[in-house]
């Protein structure tokens, strides 16, 4: 399968794009595409993740465009052809 990962804000500066996509298997999960995005995209990692690896509760992660925490979080299994997106803190101005 593959799944289509939307990045906004600086997330997409660091990636150097606005849109990436990563394989994954039958069966996993939003957390495993995350590892697949970031291991595809290192400077992702510490804006992404803190020290110990756990995603920093700023970042926002989407699966087809509701937030993965009303479901399984980063355990929510993906279906295919999902669409996924990591949003940054937004601030107004």
């Amino acid at each position: 399968m593959t799944q289509q990962w939307k990045l906004f804000a600086d997330l997409a500066e660091l990636a150097g794009e606005r849109e990436v996509t990563v394989d994954t298997a039958p069966g996993e999960t939003v957390g495993d595409a995350l590892d697949a995005l970031l291991a595809a995209n290192p400077d992702l990692e510490t804006r992404v993740r803190d020290d110990d690896g756990t995603l920093r509760p700023e970042i926002n992660v989407l699966r087809n465009g509701a937030d993965v925490a009303s479901e399984d979080g980063l355990g929510t299994e993906l279906e295919a052809d999902d669409e996924l997106a990591l949003f940054p803190p937004v601030s107004g101005g």
